[in-house]
């Protein structure tokens, strides 16, 4: 854990005035940042959709499902690629520091037609298990018997890795481990037809980890400086109390730059 501190005998303290001068000026640049965020969101949902025509079997409690099946009567679906491959012991600390953020979510995402499921390699049964565990009630499907996380980029072959390099956000680059993080959102029209809309990965997953904005509000921020890894403080939520992991152990690895 990071020792960092940010104090009184540290930090700059001004009289009321100079304060309020000094919110006003960072107040300007929030609006700015604020504004460009609403200008990439117009962008973002601009970007022109390719047809998923490739059949995508999935395994469920209700049993094997197709993509198209698995929207819950709603016209748009976000997809967590979470980190669970089979034979690990456990679902990624850091994707579940991420789904973490979700049962809450959910009333109002349906309110705006959207539905919420991740997705893993792992068999449904360790899924189960897992998610039993921690104690979530999101939908969460096994794509263990077909090339979903292959084909999105989330989950790569001993072949790609022995090269060196994989396939992720959108670039060839060296990647730790078999496993990656994202999110992707589809799109269903009434005829059954599915759309892949967008994809996000690396720190574009930062979208689903609600705590770090509010840690950003705080004097000391996420405070991860002097961590070997920006995540590396991320544990299980029912395992704070226990000793930390490497990243190896836990299966995963920190949001990539």
């Amino acid at each position: 854990m990071s020792t960092a501190t940010s104090t009184s005998d540290s930090h700059p303290v001004v009289s009321p005035e100079r304060w309020l001068a000094e919110r006003r000026r960072l107040l300007a640049r929030e609006k700015e940042l604020t504004r460009l965020g609403d200008e990439l969101a117009r962008e973002r949902r601009a970007l022109p959709w390719r047809r998923v025509d490739k059949r995508y079997l999935f395994d469920t409690p209700e049993g094997e499902r197709g993509l198209d099946q698995l929207f819950d009567g709603r016209r748009q679906l976000l997809v967590q690629h979470f980190m669970f491959a089979p034979g690990w012991e456990q679902g990624c600390k850091s994707c579940s520091f991420m789904a973490d953020h979700i049962d809450g979510a959910r009333a109002h995402l349906a309110q705006r037609d959207l539905s919420f499921l991740a997705v893993s390699r792992a068999p449904l049964a360790e899924i189960e298990r897992f998610r039993q565990r921690m104690g979530w009630r999101f939908r969460w499907v096994s794509s263990q018997h077909s090339d979903f996380n292959y084909d999105f980029g989330v989950s790569f072959t001993p072949q790609q890795r022995a090269e060196g390099a994989v396939p992720y956000n959108y670039v060839r680059q060296p990647f730790p481990h078999e496993e990656a993080p994202g999110l992707s959102v589809f799109y269903r029209e009434a005829d059954g037809s599915v759309f892949h809309c967008y994809s996000s990965y690396g720190r574009g997953v930062e979208v689903m980890m609600g705590t770090y904005p509010l840690l950003d509000l705080a004097p000391k921020g996420r405070d991860e400086q002097a961590l070997a890894y920006s995540m590396e403080w991320v544990r299980h939520h029912d395992r704070y109390d226990a000793p930390a992991s490497t990243p190896a152990a836990g299966g995963c690895c920190a949001a990539q730059r």
